[in-house]
Formats: C-alpha cells, sequence, structure tokens
C-alpha cells in the first residue's frame, strides 16, 4: 500500500469551481486549490472506464493528488434474497479493480444491512463474503488499494466502530473508514465530545496499531438526524458536530492518511477542515 506521511484534506468529488467538470479536470482544480486528495463518487455506478483510467491516474500524478472512492450503494453483503449478493461482490470488485487502475489508495462501501438478522450472525455473514471479495482481488493481483468497510449513520445499518474494527482485524487489507458524522448520527447524537472523540481513537490505536492510526481514511461533515439515526449531510457550520474538537483531537493522536469532507459545498469545508488543521500543527 502507498505510504502517506501527514494528514491529507480532499473533497468529495469534483470541486465545484471546476471547469469544465470533469474527474481531470477536478484533480487539477483540487491542486490549484491547495487540497492534496480527492474522492471519487462512484456511489451509483463506476463512471470512470478501464480505457480512460490511465488518463485519471496520470492526471493524479501530475498533481499530486491522492484518490478515494466511495463504492456503490447498491451493496449488501448480507442480503436475505441470496441472488442479490453476487451482483454486490461483482460491485466491489469491479470498482476495486477500477481504483487500482487509476492508482488509488481506498475505497469504501456501506457494506451491509442486518435485516432482522443478530449482529453476530450478520458479522459472520459480511466476514465471508468480504473475505470472498478479498482473495478474488487477491488472485488477480490487486492488493494496492485498502478496501474500507464504513462506519454507518443508521443502527439499521451493519457497520458500527467495533464491527469495522473485527473485520480489519480478520481480513488482511482492510482497514475501517471512519465517518465521524455518521458515528454522531447514528446514536442520535452521542459522539460528539473531546472526551467521546478520545474515546474513539483510542480504540482504534488499541486494536488496529499504529497501522491504523497511519492510514487512516476519514470522512467527516454536518449531519441531520433523529432517533433513527442520519438523515442527511449538512455543511459543517449547519450541523451541531463539534468539528473544531475533533481535529484537535486528531492532532493528539498523531493521525495520517485521508480526511474527506463530505459537506454538500463540496470544497468550501475541505479547506476550512485543512486551514483548522494547520492552524493546530503549523504545517504548510
Amino acid at each position: 500500500m502507498k505510504k502517506i506521511n501527514e494528514l491529507l484534506f480532499g473533497s468529495p468529488g469534483i470541486p465545484m469551481s471546476t471547469q469544465p467538470r470533469d474527474t481531470a479536470n477536478g484533480i487539477a482544480q483540487c491542486r490549484k486549490l491547495g487540497l492534496d486528495a480527492m474522492e471519487l463518487e462512484w456511489v451509483q455506478s463506476v463512471n470512470i472506464s478501464k480505457e480512460k483510467a490511465p488518463l485519471i491516474r496520470k492526471a493524479a500524478e501530475d498533481n499530486n493528488i491522492v484518490l478515494t472512492c466511495h463504492g456503490q450503494y447498491y451493496v449488501n453483503l448480507s442480503p436475505v434474497d441470496a441472488t442479490k449478493l453476487k451482483p454486490s461482490m461483482q460491485r466491489m470488485i469491479e470498482a476495486a479493480t477500477r481504483m487500482h487502475e487509476v492508482g488509488g489508495w481506498s475505497i469504501t462501501w456501506h457494506t451491509a444491512f442486518y435485516l432482522g438478522r443478530s449482529k453476530e450472525e450478520t458479522y459472520e455473514i459480511v466476514k465471508k463474503n468480504f473475505k470472498t471479495v478479498m482473495a478474488e482481488l487477491k488472485d488477480k493481483g490487486l492488493t494496492n488499494v485498502w478496501l474500507r468497510p464504513e462506519t454507518t449513520g443508521k443502527e439499521s445499518q451493519w457497520g458500527d466502530l467495533k464491527e469495522c474494527i473485527r473485520l480489519s482485524q480478520d481480513i488482511e487489507g482492510v482497514l475501517p473508514c471512519v465517518d465521524f458524522a455518521h458515528l454522531h448520527a447514528r446514536y442520535n447524537g452521542i459522539n460528539n465530545t473531546t472526551d467521546e472523540f478520545r474515546a474513539i481513537m483510542t480504540e482504534l490505536e488499541k486494536e488496529l496499531g499504529r497501522e491504523g492510526l497511519d492510514n487512516m481514511h476519514i470522512q467527516v461533515c454536518g449531519i441531520n438526524y433523529g432517533p433513527k439515526g442520519e438523515k442527511n449531510h449538512l455543511n459543517l457550520k449547519d450541523g451541531d458536530l463539534r468539528w473544531k474538537e475533533l481535529v484537535k483531537v486528531w492532532d493528539e493522536f498523531r493521525i495520517k492518511g485521508v480526511v474527506i469532507d463530505e459537506s454538500p459545498n463540496i470544497e468550501e469545508d475541505a479547506l476550512l477542515l485543512q486551514k483548522t488543521w494547520r492552524s493546530l500543527t503549523n504545517t504548510l
């Protein structure tokens, strides 16, 4: 895996200021803005062809931009309808393969739903099927991209912090994508104090060691939520997530990796987070 020696900040998709709006220009625009990463938004489908992948790879290399990816929403590794499993796994393999071709670093998915099963039963199903995906990629020699279960924003979704950590311990090449907004919304507003942020980071360090903290893929934004969890994303200043305290805790734990701000205003909040981080760490 590519080593990242600091904490980088990126936009969730093509920056709004990009003209004309395409992926290669979006990568170049991230560099012009002073960002160091960009998330490829493949939530509906993989929208970069195999033929176009070398162009995207070159754009990222020329602009020194790290590429992450949010994979397809239509993935569920524990479906009740068994006919839906293979398409989900194939979507993951397709996206991970294309990320390898564009020189990407990390890809994440909302991995599964409980659908009436117990947490333990769901975990074992997810683990088995995630291992199958990883094995097929390994057989193809595609092992240069981190595959990540994302911490999810509703308790009906598989993917609390402990589950994502456990999967990372059980499968080589897997680490969590820690979405702090989701961890805040999932439980109707907790995980929003310095002590709670420290507890999350302490658990990651205890269970995954420095490898976990030195290769973090983080998502964050303002978030609207209720008793059932996440409703929709908000800009940082429109939500109640104490993001300034969160950034300070990242500094305390000396983390490295990529932070993707998932706010609707795209690059604006990514730059705000980056500025806040740099003010704490005195980095340029």
